[in-house]
Order: C-alpha cells, then sequence, then structure tokens
C-alpha cells in the first residue's frame, strides 16, 4: 500500500463549542469518516462487534463530562457536521483508551511510537524555545490527520495537529504554552477509569497560564501511562513521566529534553515497571540519537537541527524516523509526521512521512505570521 505525502488540511473554527464542533466536521467531513472507519474496522478485527464497542466508549463518556460538558457539546458538533455517528466521534478522541481495553482482551498489540524533544532559549540560536516530535503510529494516519486551529472567546486561541474528529494531539496556543506526547506502559494501566489523554492535551492547550497546564497533566487521573512534555516560551519545560495514579517530573539536562517511549525517571523506575518494551525496544537508542544529533551541532541550535536530528534513519525501519513499515499486529506503521513548533513566533511545521518526503508546511496561530504553502 502506498500513502501520499501531502500537506495536512488547514482547519479553522470559532466561536462556541457545539458550532465550533459543527464548523470542523463539515469542513473536515471526508476525514472525521476515514478516522472512524479506521478504529472501527480495527476493533472489528480484534473480534469486537457493535455492541462491544459500544460499551466501551459507553464508559468512557461520563468520564469527558465530568472533565468538561464542553468537550462533549464539540464532540456532538463535529458529528453534526461531518454525519459520522457522534459515538464514533468519541472512539475517536479515546482510541487510545477503547482500542487498548480491547488489545487487553483480545492480546493485539499495536502502541503509539514518537520521539519527542524541547530546546530552551539559553541552547536556541535564536534566543526563542523550540518543541517538536515525531508522530509514530499508524501510516494510514497521514491520510486522516488535520491542523486545526481554534479561535476561542473564553481563552487563548489553540493551534493543534490532530487525527481528523480529535479535539487535541500536540500543539501550542497563543499563551506560549505547547505540548508534545509520547506513548508509555506500565503495570498499572487500565486498572482504574480515567480522563482520555486527548482531553487533557485539549485542557492543556486551554490555559493560559503554565501553571494550570502541569496540574492537567500532573494530576488528571488517567486510565493509562503516558509521556507529556509541556513548555512555555518563557523559557521553561518539563516533561512528566505519567503512570495512571500518579506522575513524575523530568526537568532539562543542557537546555535540552529529549523522550522516546520507555521510562527514564529514577524514581518512576524504582516504583513502577516498564512494560512497553516488548513493544518498543528501539526506544533505548532513538531519544539517544536525537540527543547526540543535537550535543554535535553546538552549542546554539536552530529548528533545522531539531529536524536533522529527527531525520535520524539509523536502525531503519525501527529508527527515529520510521518508513511505513508492518507491525506485530500487521497494521502498517510509520513517523506518520515531524511537528516543529516555535511558539514564540505561533508557527508550527509539519512534514508528512518524513521517510518519504522532506517537505514542511508552516501553519500559523496568525495568519500574518505564516510562511508560504510549503518549505524545503
Amino acid at each position: 500500500m502506498s500513502f501520499r505525502a501531502e500537506p495536512f488540511p488547514f482547519i479553522r473554527v470559532s466561536g462556541g463549542p457545539r458550532e465550533r464542533g459543527r464548523q470542523y466536521g463539515a469542513a473536515a467531513a471526508a476525514r472525521v469518516a476515514r478516522s472512524a472507519r479506521l478504529y472501527g474496522d480495527q476493533l472489528a478485527r480484534m473480534g469486537l462487534d457493535a455492541a462491544a464497542v459500544a460499551a466501551l466508549v459507553d464508559g468512557v463518556l461520563p468520564r469527558i463530562e465530568a472533565f468538561g460538558p464542553h468537550y462533549v457539546e464539540e464532540m456532538r458538533g463535529i458529528a453534526e457536521g461531518s454525519g459520522v455517528a457522534f459515538p464514533d466521534v468519541v472512539l475517536i478522541n479515546a482510541r487510545t483508551e477503547v482500542v487498548s481495553m480491547a488489545r487487553l482482551e483480545t492480546g493485539a498489540d499495536d502502541p503509539d511510537g514518537c520521539t519527542g524533544a524541547v530546546i530552551l532559549p539559553e541552547r536556541s540560536a535564536t534566543g526563542r524555545l523550540i518543541h517538536g516530535q515525531n508522530w509514530d503510529w499508524k501510516a494510514e494516519c497521514a491520510e486522516t490527520a488535520v491542523v486545526l486551529r481554534v479561535e476561542r472567546d473564553d481563552g487563548p486561541d489553540i493551534l493543534t495537529f490532530v487525527e481528523a474528529g480529535g479535539l487535541a494531539r500536540c500543539g501550542m496556543n497563543a499563551a506560549g504554552i505547547a505540548i508534545t506526547a509520547n506513548y508509555l506502559e506500565s503495570e498499572r494501566d487500565y486498572r482504574t477509569p480515567g480522563v482520555p489523554l486527548a482531553l487533557i492535551r485539549r485542557k492543556v492547550l486551554e490555559q493560559e497560564h503554565m501553571a494550570l497546564a502541569i496540574k492537567a497533566v500532573a494530576t488528571t487521573p488517567k486510565a493509562c501511562s503516558n509521556n507529556m512534555m509541556l513548555s512555555h516560551v518563557g523559557g521553561f519545560a518539563i516533561d512528566f513521566e505519567c503512570a495512571p495514579d500518579e506522575s513524575f517530573p523530568i526537568y532539562p539536562s543542557d537546555g535540552l529534553i529529549v523522550h522516546a517511549n520507555h521510562w527514564t525517571s529514577p524514581v518512576a523506575l524504582g516504583k513502577l515497571k516498564d512494560t512497553g518494551i516488548v513493544s518498543t525496544p528501539e526506544s533505548f537508542y532513538r531519544d539517544w540519537r536525537v540527543r547526540r544529533h543535537l550535543d554535535a551541532r553546538g552549542a546554539r541550535l536552530t529548528a533545522d537541527d531539531l529536524k536533522q536530528a529527527f531525520f535520524d534513519d539509523y536502525g531503519t525501519p525501527h529508527a527515529v524516523c520510521r518508513p511505513p513499515r508492518p507491525s506485530e499486529s500487521g497494521n502498517l506503521s510509520a513517523t506518520v509526521a515531524m511537528i516543529v513548533m516555535d511558539p514564540t513566533a505561533g508557527t508550527m511545521e509539519v512534514c508528512p512521512l518524513p521517510a518519504l518526503n522532506r517537505s514542511f508546511t508552516t501553519y500559523a496561530l496568525d495568519d500574518a505570521a505564516a510562511a508560504p504553502a510549503a518549505a524545503e
């Protein structure tokens, strides 16, 4: 199967939650439907019928409602605008939790990957913070993702790279807060209910203050482990290795944070078991390779330096930047996109399928900051 490395659609929405959702759904209807089919078909291949999937989705919805009723309103709007059933939109936003709970029943395995990094101002050639990641997931998502700009009346505007129908994945806001996330796994996962990860990331991007963004990551109960990397234009960054019920902070070292898909906090490793190594063994060299690339570039780094580190192909196809390859469960896995953000400028550069393509498109929080459609 071949995939097109085309720029991701840019969608701009405004108004209240329901209206924003309708605008989003109408603008991305085909991609929302494709997102829903992608996970619906995966669950069907895992042996779950419609009733079983509905039960899993119904179990998640009350936790979303309690976390923020406006998220449910926005998802209802997406369903109305796109013509995709509301439970399928909820599935897109809770796909990590729903698919993983199904995996526990079936034994299938298909984790996210991802390698992320932050360059603090003292290591940046421009004096501005740089934050980015490679998103490793299903290769088909090169044809389902979008870049969404949410213009809000009740808080800072948001720019997020996300699967169509989702409320957030990685991104930044007009208050200068940025977030990326990486898969983690531990033996504590799926023992207790929690808020879907996508909604926690959206909560971060709604915040005016870094303290409240940290609170959303560090204190919100989760169903599963995850790594979330936060930064702020003021020159601060922190990484949280999150178990469902506990978070472990990691601070920058030599002006950098780099993280892949294994636990690194000594405190975390003393308290829990890393159960994700069986599916992401290459994680042990991915973060090391990125940091090594960056350190070799010297004391002052640019966004291009970060891109070159993320293009690393050591160990391919099990690399920092990986081409489409079969995963252990038979699905095609790839580095779907490379995302590099300059929160001070309010710009996000995105390269689809970077193992096959090196063309970036620039998206912006402000129309005046947007660069031409694509640049090599």
